[in-house]
């Protein structure tokens, strides 16, 4: 897949973490229903290859499905036969290397220049700005699109509706959402109450291109 293509266009990637294996696989359905087109599901979270396993089969192999957390070769290897098409991780290592050599695109953790001058030259697909909160919000995204203008940014960590607005603002090609969009959903919580979420994440997401 071209996943910086796919961050433009649609500028949100969901990002399910749970307990209960049977309640992320439903989440994992419930936000693709809604129109989230973009989904990584953890490899932190319980049983998480199983997860990508079953919700790639009920998906189909159109949609994009990714896998997170992704730390080392062996990572990138089982998320590939798990049926992921990105890898997620959280920091510059091994796996950035190991996915591309197997032909996933990378979405690669950095947070200063300096990483981000080693996730291009591992071929990182695009950058995630991890932790965004903590990195200093949409000012750090204004700082660095300073020295790296075309680079594709999405930040990760504590963002909610008004910070997805916010760094969008600021020129992140998408963002990345977790908990203020998952919830206790993954944990068998609410699905209803997560299907509320997807659509006003969405809805910040398109008001911020219109």
């Amino acid at each position: 897949m071209d996943l910086r293509a796919a961050l433009a266009a649609h500028r949100l990637i969901a990002i399910v973490r749970g307990s209960d294996p049977e309640a992320a696989v439903r989440t994992v359905l419930a936000l693709a229903d809604e129109g989230v087109e973009l989904i990584e599901v953890s490899l932190s979270g319980e049983d998480a290859l199983s997860v990508i396993e079953r919700a790639r089969a009920a998906l189909g192999p159109d949609r994009a499905l990714g896998a997170g957390t992704v730390l080392t070769a062996d990572d990138a290897r089982a998320a590939q036969r798990a049926g992921a098409d990105f890898a997620v991780t959280p920091a510059v290592g091994e796996a950035v290397g190991a996915a591309r050599v197997l032909g996933l695109p990378v979405l690669a953790g950095v947070m200063t220049p300096t990483e981000i001058l080693s996730a291009r030259a591992l071929g990182a697909a695009a950058l995630k700005i991890f932790p965004a909160a903590q990195a200093g919000g949409p000012g750090y995204l204004k700082a660095l699109r300073g020295p790296f203008p075309h680079d594709p940014f999405v930040p990760v960590g504590g963002v909610d509706e008004a910070a997805a607005r916010a760094y969008l603002s600021a020129g992140a090609t998408a963002v990345g959402v977790g908990s203020p969009l998952i919830g206790d959903a993954a944990d068998g919580g609410s699905l209803t109450a997560l299907r509320d979420r997807a659509r006003a994440f969405l809805d910040a997401v398109r008001k911020d291109t219109q």
